[in-house]
């Protein structure tokens, strides 16, 4: 896994990456703690060296660096015609990028909220996400849709949503979720290199978040949980910045002498069941850990799904962790009790512990 600092228009151009069934390169840099707005910054760096046809759109990404800063230094660096600012159209954004990916380009285009996709969801629901299927293979849509989503910072109900449930539907796209800078610039990259559309969320919370990131370009596999944590009373599944509280919530079980197993979907849509439900099934008790809203989400997709398949398994039922069923209010303490946090998630533990 890999990284260095944000980029400059200073830095050097890197050396191409491997290709496909070549060797990945290896850079020389020592690991260094690294934040996940600069892992995904390296990511789109690495990425832009390696894929002459892949370009950058969005809304203030180019010399301003985006609203985030995961794009600092690019525009500089690859020039306006791959690093392109655009009006305030999310609907023109994804529609420029699904017929460009038709033609044989690979866009990235950033949706500054991901709550705004709803001003762009006709193009990926009906045409990005069909393009495949609709024209039996002989075009692929490359196209990855950056965002930041999620709650927790007063942002209020237009900036703070948590839009999985919008797209778990939807066939025909990937949905990806990182929980930490390592995972976040591994996925990012083989969502670039992938040739199905993929929505890349991105947890405003998460953007300090630090860790030890190499320099080099690599991919995490799209599809695979991780087991963040092993453990053998109780399982906890959770994604994004629900990672890092379970961890956090497994501690302190585990001084309580409880062993709690987290399992980071990294992606959500298509997830990965074998590792859930092996998971699970170990365990015999399970925490779904969801920032949504509780109806209709990814936690009732994940309850359901486990609940059918290691019925038998189980010692008890499955325990969900979600948002209240009500919009992100703009007062900070309210705001705390409409999300979920690492308490709910104690407590959840705790609660399928008893059974």
């Amino acid at each position: 896994m890999t990284d260095t600092d944000t980029a400059t228009d200073t830095d050097p151009a890197p050396p191409r990456a491997a290709r496909s069934g070549r060797k990945p390169r290896r850079g020389g840099d020592k690991v260094r703690k690294t934040s996940f707005t600069q892992a995904l910054n390296s990511a789109l760096d690495l990425a832009m060296a390696e894929h002459d046809e892949m370009f950058l759109i969005g809304e203030d990404i180019a010399e301003m660096g985006g609203d985030f800063g995961v794009t600092k230094g690019l525009w500089a660096k690859y020039g306006p015609e791959r690093v392109r600012d655009t009006p305030l159209s999310e609907a023109a954004i994804i529609g420029t990028c699904a017929g460009a990916a038709m033609v044989g380009m690979r866009p990235v285009a950033e949706i500054m909220f991901a709550d705004f996709l709803g001003e762009c969801y006709d193009q990926i629901v009906n045409n990005v996400s069909k393009m495949h299927y609709m024209f039996d293979g002989q075009f692929t849509a490359p196209l990855v849709i950056r965002t930041a989503c999620g709650g927790g910072f007063g942002g209020g109900p237009h900036h703070s949503q948590s839009v999985e449930g919008w797209f778990l539907n939807v066939p025909g796209i990937v949905i990806v979720a990182p929980s930490n800078p390592v995972d976040a610039k591994g996925l990012l990259l083989a969502s670039i290199a992938s040739d199905d559309p993929v929505l890349f969320l991105e947890h405003k919370a998460l953007y300090r978040s630090r860790a030890e990131v190499p320099p080099d370009y690599y991919t995490t596999p799209l599809g695979a949980a991780a087991v963040a944590r092993e453990g053998s009373d109780v399982t906890v599944v959770a994604a994004m910045r629900m990672v890092p509280m379970a961890l956090a919530a497994a501690e302190k079980a585990a001084a309580e002498g409880v062993s709690v197993e987290v399992v980071d979907l990294r992606t959500i849509r298509p997830y990965d069941a074998a590792t859930v439900l092996s998971s699970a099934a170990k365990t015999g008790r399970v925490v779904v850990a969801n920032e949504a809203p509780k109806i209709g989400g990814l936690g009732s997709e994940l309850s359901a799904r486990i609940s059918e398949e290691c019925f038998s398994e189980l010692r008890g039922p499955v325990v969900r962790v979600d948002g209240l069923d009500a919009p992100i209010p703009f007062s900070v303490p309210l705001e705390e009790v409409v999300l979920p946090d690492e308490s709910d998630i104690s407590a959840a533990i705790a609660a399928a512990a008893r059974y």
